[in-house]
C-alpha cells in the first residue's frame, strides 16, 4: 500500500513487531507495576512455578549478565516471592526457587496477563491468539542462531 509515495511501514514485519513489543511492553509494565514487579520478574516466577532452578539457567532464560539476574533476584526475594539456596551437589551454585508468596503473587499475575493480553489482541480469536503465539515462539526459538549477515552489518554501522 503506498501513500504518499511512500511504502507502508506496517508491511515491515520488523517494525511492525517493534511497535507492538513497545505498546505490549509499556501495557504490561504499567499493569504489573501496581504489584512492584516488571516483566523480568513475572517471567522469573513464571518459570520457577514449575520448578526450581539453577542462577545460570535463569541468566540463560533472560537473556541478561549474572550481574543484571542477582539484582532481579535480590529485589524478588527482599519481596519474599523468592529464596535462593546452596546447591548441595555443588557449593558454588545457588538454587532458585518460589515461595509460597511468589506463588500467590504469580496467580494474582494470571489476571493481569489476561487483562493485558485481552485489550491488546481484542481483534483476534482465540484460535488466532494461539497461532500467533506459535508463531512468535517459533521467532523466538530461530533468534537463538547466531546471525552472520546481521552481526555483521551491524559491526560496519557501529564503525
Amino acid at each position: 500500500m503506498e501513500r504518499s509515495g511512500r511504502a507502508d511501514p506496517t508491511s515491515r514485519l520488523s517494525l511492525l513487531l517493534a511497535k507492538r513489543g513497545s505498546l505490549t511492553d509499556a501495557r504490561l509494565r504499567a499493569a504489573l507495576g501496581a504489584n512492584r514487579l516488571t516483566p523480568r520478574h513475572a517471567i522469573v516466577l513464571t518459570y520457577l512455578e514449575s520448578e526450581p532452578a539453577c542462577q545460570q539457567v535463569l541468566v540463560d532464560l533472560l537473556e541478561v549478565d549474572p550481574s543484571v539476574l542477582v539484582t532481579i533476584l535480590n529485589e524478588l526475594e527482599h519481596a519474599e516471592l523468592i529464596c535462593r539456596r546452596r546447591d548441595p551437589s555443588d557449593r558454588r551454585r545457588h538454587i532458585v526457587e518460589i515461595t509460597p508468596s511468589g506463588g500467590r503473587t504469580l496467580k494474582t499475575l494470571d489476571a493481569t496477563f489476561a487483562e493485558v493480553e485481552d485489550e491488546l489482541f481484542a481483534n483476534l480469536s482465540p484460535v488466532e491468539r494461539d497461532t500467533l503465539r506459535e508463531l512468535l515462539r517459533r521467532v523466538a526459538a530461530g533468534s537463538d542462531c547466531p546471525g552472520k549477515g546481521l552481526k555483521a552489518k551491524l559491526g560496519v554501522l557501529r564503525r
